[in-house]
């Protein structure tokens, strides 16, 4: 099991646009299509599929929500802020 990171491995490890919210870490993704979100999102289960590690993805007409966190931790680790920065590859 990861091991849950401190608030100041937290705000060092963010990747660009994704901000901390409690246990969890979130970034909006904003689209002029709504089919481009669509897109982004399935990208988004693929990455997340292949590593195991599963987001919260909200869809909405013009942007696409993503939220990591560590259920069996308890919190974020370095998987969610990796897999964040795989997100952010994938836009």
């Amino acid at each position: 099991m990861s091991n849950v990171l401190s608030d100041e491995e937290i705000e060092r490890g963010l990747p660009d646009g994704w901000e901390r919210d409690d246990d969890e870490i979130r970034r909006v993704y904003e689209f002029s299509d709504y089919l481009d979100g669509i897109a982004f999102a399935a990208n988004v289960g693929e990455v997340a599929d292949e590593e195991f590690h599963h987001p919260e993805i909200r869809i909405g007409y013009q942007e696409v929500e993503v939220r990591f966190t560590t259920h069996e931790a308890d919190g974020i680790t370095e998987s969610d802020l990796r897999l964040a920065d795989l997100v952010n590859d994938e836009f």
